[in-house]
């Protein structure tokens, strides 16, 4: 999957990662939150656009189609972390953070994590 997927397309990647199981259209429609406020027909454009784009997969089911992802959720934020990182700090990692905590604020929680990341990639 070489196309990046929308932010709408998003969320119904979620839906369908948070599935247990492959989703008719409908269903993928009934699990989008409600203020979207999208109709089924919304929902199926969504579907089509993915699976033009590789980041899901079909298969026939009578007259319905099932629908599941394609790409796994870990190797699609690992991909758009990358593209993140490459077009807005020039492929480094450490301005990122350094971002981050100056414009966010770091909790406790999150310097304890990092800490213990670096940690663990340090050994």
């Amino acid at each position: 999957m070489a196309e990046r997927i929308s932010e709408g397309e998003h969320a119904v990647m979620e839906v369908l990662w948070a599935a247990d199981a492959p989703l008719t259209a409908a269903e993928v429609a009934e699990r989008i939150p409600a203020e979207r406020a999208w109709s089924e027909r919304t929902v199926k454009t969504m579907l089509a656009r993915l699976l033009a784009k590789g980041a899901l997969a079909h298969e026939e089911d009578g007259r319905r189609y099932l629908y599941r992802p394609a790409v796994a959720r870990a190797e699609h934020a690992t991909r758009e972390s990358r593209r993140l990182v490459d077009r807005l700090f020039g492929g480094r990692a450490a301005p990122l953070v350094a971002h981050l905590a100056a414009g966010e604020g770091l909790t406790p929680e999150d310097i304890a994590e990092l800490e213990a990341l670096l940690k663990e990639l340090k050994a």
